[in-house]
């Protein structure tokens, strides 16, 4: 078998999925994470021009990063649970942002990003991710119900595990 082919099975799972994901699907509570949020197709076999990322309650102080030839776009709103932040409570975050008046065709793969803190509390956080394409749109937008998971729903939004903190700092491999 040619190296090519090996590639192609490698990537297989990846280009088979039919969701926006996040590169790293899990962090520590209370920790910087980056999320970096995986885009493989359009819709329809349509270029992908827009993406609209809700951030969760406990994703805070969030920064997008910029993209070349893409806008952004990012709304701050009054949050559910203000918390504070060297010294200050902070009561107002970014609650959206978009990626606009850009061109991701279908057969090509991308990534957005964004950074900020996890909350101290672990838990399940979803992320509600709009894609907007030429003439439709794909939205991964839906929360499981309890006892139910991302797997049984056909649009699931993208969910990023929020793990316990270790206890003992000194015994972590990185």
């Amino acid at each position: 078998m040619n190296k090519y082919l090996l590639a192609l099975f490698a990537l297989h799972p990846f280009f088979t999925q039919a969701h926006v994901v996040l590169e790293k699907p899990e962090a520590i509570a209370g920790s910087y994470y980056k999320a970096v949020l995986k885009v493989s197709h359009g819709c329809n076999n349509q270029a992908t021009q827009r993406i609209i990322v809700e951030i969760p309650d406990g994703f805070r102080g969030v920064k997008p990063m910029v993209k070349t030839n893409w806008k952004v776009i990012v709304k701050k709103s009054q949050l559910a649970k203000p918390y504070v932040s060297h010294g200050k409570t902070i009561s107002e975050g970014t609650t959206l942002v978009e990626w606009v008046e850009g061109n991701l065709p279908s057969e090509y793969y991308d990534e957005f990003v964004l950074v900020g803190q996890l909350t101290e509390e672990p838990g399940n956080l979803y992320f509600k991710v709009t894609q907007i394409c030429q003439s439709s749109k794909l939205e991964w937008t839906q929360i499981p119900d309890q006892g139910k998971t991302i797997k049984d729903y056909s649009s699931p939004a993208v969910l990023l595990k929020v793990l316990p903190k270790e206890e003992n700092h000194e015994h972590h491999n990185h």
